[in-house]
């Protein structure tokens, strides 16, 4: 676990160093070019606009080098909070562009930025209050055998056992934090709207968590990633022990005694289709 959560960390620093390089070649040519007609315009315009993307270079190199540090580290530098977050929101298309040229998946590069984020929103080391957080989930889920809608009000699952719903539903009554399930992006976004979370803690995919960390920022996100044993979309599980302890640490002192969570019940057969058609 330790050598793959080091590989991870290892192809994200990689991934952001390559692609500050080519950021900072790009301003280079955006500062060489102009000044072959800039000095006509007015003898200062060329060191003027020599010393403008020099300031963006240094920028751009200050951000990756916090970054580097923070997830080698574990801390953030001086200055390099802000820094941090902008260069996750605006590199990660780029990242993965220059993975594709190498071969790497997308998949693992968005896994290595949910592992590095992470790391990074641990590392703020702030504790929150119940209510300051919210635990975001897909409506995957539920069990495609059901019929309850979900999205509007969690609460109205029957708590039949035949997903994780039932178990999630036992985790926010006992740390009493909000709980919503999101269809996509836009409702994802009504929701914090109308939360307004300190802390969102995210079960989704990779695609779906990278894209929520993005569109979430400043707002720390915190992702745990989905099961898909019958594959992407379909009757998906959560790892409910790790949700719990992520829930525990971010709450500190105000968390609750650990529930029993209840487990899944077996797989329903015609008999118990019909008893919980339902539900």
């Amino acid at each position: 676990m330790e050598i793959a959560e080091s590989s991870r960390k290892r192809l994200f620093i990689g991934l952001i160093s390559a692609s500050t390089l080519v950021v900072c070649c790009v301003l280079a040519l955006l500062w060489i070019v102009p000044t072959i007609g800039l000095a006509q315009i007015h003898p200062l315009a060329v060191p003027a606009w020599g010393a403008l993307m020099g300031v963006a270079i240094l920028f751009v190199l200050w951000a990756c080098l916090g970054l580097t540090f923070s997830v080698a580290l574990g801390r953030h530098l001086p200055f390099t909070r802000r820094m941090r977050g902008l260069t996750i929101k605006l590199f990660l298309p780029l990242m993965i562009i220059i993975a594709r040229i190498f071969g790497i998946s997308k998949e693992r590069v968005r896994n290595s930025f949910i592992k590095v984020n992470n790391e990074l929103v641990l590392a703020e080391g702030k504790r929150y209050e119940p209510g300051q957080v919210l635990l975001l989930l897909p409506h995957c889920l539920q069990s495609s055998r059901c019929s309850v809608r979900l999205t509007y009000d969690i609460f109205n699952c029957k708590r039949c056992g035949l997903c994780p719903v039932h178990g999630l539903l036992a985790l926010t009554e006992a740390y009493g934090v909000h709980m919503a399930i999101a269809t996509g992006g836009t409702i994802a976004r009504r929701i914090i709207v109308q939360k307004r979370p300190k802390l969102i803690v995210a079960v989704a995919c990779e695609r779906d968590l990278a894209s929520g960390i993005q569109d979430a920022y400043p707002l720390p996100v915190f992702g745990v990633l989905n099961e898909r044993p019958q594959g992407p979309c379909l009757d998906t599980l959560v790892p409910l022990t790790v949700l719990e302890n992520t829930l525990r640490h971010f709450l500190g002192s105000k968390a609750a005694p650990a529930p029993v969570i209840p487990r899944l019940a077996p797989k329903p057969g015609p008999l118990l289709d019909s008893k919980h058609g339902e539900a």
